[in-house]
């Protein structure tokens, strides 16, 4: 056997897959398998946006390549709605469409570090963006999160963990795996923290369209006209219009980034998937009120975890928010492994142990209710009510 990358091999397989084998031994003796494990919509895309695919998945000219930075249709809708919603001053110049928002965080860390180089990456963080960075020999630099503060992290703290080999920091908000959704006063001081010594900030939005009723716009990053000295923010389309198998996501970032970008997409993909990205273009402007209706029927389901847990002795929503609920089990001592493990096995719950979101993290389960039903949510609490028995 030829020898292989010793940086890829000891990097952490994906939780996900795991989960999933642990689920297929389910004997659905207590019903349907109760799937919690992805932060994705279970809910299909807008009808029209299915039937505009259709169309164009019919044009043979979609079948060539096309642009490696993504249509200019595209980009071009999604600078103006990012400049709508958040009041920034956004050029097509400024976008890249990349395969997903996983693969819009390598693009920009290829794009700002190399191996020996630092990230600092607030824990509990997205393991893929563990991965990526460990498969890439750049070195994650935890910021711990506490319960107590909401897992919001802190800029103080994290300027403690900036040395001369960092290049960026990343946010993730609203949080994957916690829900929690940094307020705006606190992603301005971190983009403060970061142009004061350098780095740039990487906010991944991936579910910047499912905020909490009554919030307003997540921040004002974009109001400062020299936002791309800084801002490197991320995307997903998947999430926010049901199309995860599509793999849209999107870069915005200065065009110095996005110049480099076109490099690594080239090797990449070449270009993205081309009927998605002219459906999304022609529909997205139209698009809105669907999204407003999906963000409140999650924003329900959210409301009864909360009510589902208030009834279980010993069980607490630790943090809640977008598809997430980051929920504290009262197994004291016991690994958060074993516990999804048995869960997925004996009653027919898949969901993601804490420890797979970092060291320290035994005490929590993240319970993704993105693809369940409502109807569903009194279930769950029925199936861990008196568990283990």
């Amino acid at each position: 056997m030829h020898p292989l990358n010793p940086l890829l091999r000891a990097t952490d397989r994906p939780a996900i897959p795991l989960v999933q084998a642990w689920a297929s031994r389910y004997t659905q003796d207590r019903g349907p398998l109760l799937d919690l494990c992805q932060a994705a919509p279970g809910y299909p895309p807008p009808p029209g946006l299915l039937a505009r695919l259709a169309e164009e998945a019919r044009d043979p000219s979609n079948a060539r390549y096309g642009a490696i930075l993504g249509e200019r249709s595209l980009r071009d809708a999604y600078a103006r709605q990012v400049s709508d919603r958040l009041r920034g001053r956004i050029e097509a110049d400024h976008v890249a469409i990349t395969a997903g928002c996983n693969q819009a965080f390598t693009l920009a860390i290829l794009a700002l570090a190399q191996r020996g180089d630092a990230v600092v990456l607030p824990r509990p963080w997205y393991w893929n963006h563990k991965m990526t960075l460990d498969m890439l020999g750049i070195e994650a630099v935890p910021l711990a999160c506490t319960e107590a503060d909401g897992f919001v992290p802190d800029a103080g703290a994290a300027e403690e963990r900036i040395t001369a080999r960092t290049r960026a920091l990343v946010l993730v908000t609203p949080n994957n795996p916690t829900g929690a959704v940094y307020p705006p006063a606190t992603l301005a001081a971190f983009r403060d923290l970061c142009r004061r010594r350098g780095i740039a900030l990487i906010l991944d939005e991936t579910y910047r369209d499912f905020l909490p009723d009554g919030a307003a716009r997540p921040h004002d990053l974009f109001c400062d006209p020299d936002w791309a000295d800084t801002l490197v923010n991320l995307y997903s389309f998947s999430k926010a219009y049901g199309i995860p198998g599509y793999r849209l996501g999107a870069v915005v970032a200065a065009p110095a980034l996005i110049e480099q970008a076109f490099k690594v997409l080239d090797c990449l993909h070449v270009c993205p998937q081309r009927p998605a990205q002219a459906a999304m273009a022609a529909l997205l402007p139209a698009l809105d009120d669907w999204q407003a209706a999906n963000r409140a029927e999650i924003n329900r389901r959210g409301r009864a975890i909360r009510a589902v847990f208030r009834d279980l002795p010993g069980w607490s929503v630790a943090s809640q928010g977008a598809f997430c609920a980051f929920v504290r089990h009262p197994f004291a001592g016991e690994a958060a492994a074993r516990i999804a493990k048995r869960l997925a096995c004996e009653r027919g719950v898949a969901c993601l142990p804490g420890s797979a979101f970092g060291d320290g993290l035994e005490a929590y389960l993240r319970l993704a209710y993105g693809g369940i039903g409502e109807a569903d949510i009194p279930e769950l609490g029925a199936r861990l009510s008196r568990w283990p028995a």
